[in-house]
């Protein structure tokens, strides 16, 4: 079950999220944060949750913040991050992020970042997601995203696979256009980024064995010129650096 798998990865190495710069800043939060500052929702809800920098971000956007997780030590150790930081509007509960124990319409707001791309069902996701929307609340999504050719994406999300076994998949930004659009989801804002990640932290955040990385490494510098060029390996100051694609996609609700 992927959820087990999830919960395995994520609750041996909960510290190694709170303490990433990867996942503690980037243009995507930033321009999360600023959009839901403008919008001022009352309620909102950050689904799986991780260390929390998410959450933290938009707690002085909400007047009442829900962050969640699926994890356990991860949800104890965003907590632990959330009041050190002063976060003392924020709530937290343990659950999966495609079966929501909430009435419906109750969020104006719902955000999930870097994580849909270990749920079992995207669709299940956003489905419940906008369940819980009031009318005209939004749901935000930030997620690496793999490029629409189905053979470069496969190698891609074999590639995080390799690292991460609790990876499923990246899905395109068409995917995520469809998803919205099938759950009546207006697309506010869709944009895209480039996420550059030092390849040892990537590795080390996940524990990962050195004949593992060895393979890794092999894939970055030695795929196809459709993906070479999507990671975009290069050594900085004697290091190897490469690249992730992300999309901040925000859709409201009609009804």
């Amino acid at each position: 079950m992927r959820e087990t798998i999830v919960q395995a990865q994520f609750g041996a190495h909960a510290a190694n999220y709170v303490s990433s710069t990867a996942h503690s800043s980037g243009a995507s939060l930033d321009h999360l944060r600023e959009w839901m500052l403008a919008r001022r929702p009352r309620r909102a809800l950050d689904i799986a949750t991780g260390g929390g920098h998410t959450a933290l971000a938009l707690s002085s956007a909400c007047t009442q913040l829900l962050a969640t997780d699926c994890t356990f030590p991860m949800l104890l150790a965003a907590r632990q991050f959330l009041r050190a930081q002063g976060a003392q509007a924020t709530v937290f509960a343990l659950h999966n992020a495609e079966q929501l124990p909430f009435a419906s319409a109750c969020f104006d707001a719902i955000t999930c970042r870097l994580a849909a791309h270990h749920f079992a069902s995207p669709a299940q996701f956003v489905s419940e997601s906008v369940r819980c929307l009031r009318p005209s609340g939004c749901l935000a999504v930030i997620d690496n995203v793999a490029l629409e050719n189905p053979a470069a994406a496969a190698l891609i999300n074999a590639f995080e696979r390799l690292r991460d076994p609790s990876h499923g998949r990246h899905q395109t930004p068409a995917d995520w256009q469809k998803l919205f659009a099938a759950n009546g989801l207006a697309v506010v804002c869709k944009l895209p980024y480039r996420k550059a990640l030092n390849f040892a932290d990537y590795c080390t955040r996940m524990s990962v064995p050195a004949h593992t990385r060895a393979q890794l490494s092999a894939v970055l510098l030695q795929a196809p010129a459709l993906v070479h060029s999507y990671f975009n390996p290069r050594d900085i100051d004697g290091a190897l650096w490469f690249d992730l694609h992300e999309i901040l996609i925000i859709g409201t609700l009609a009804r």
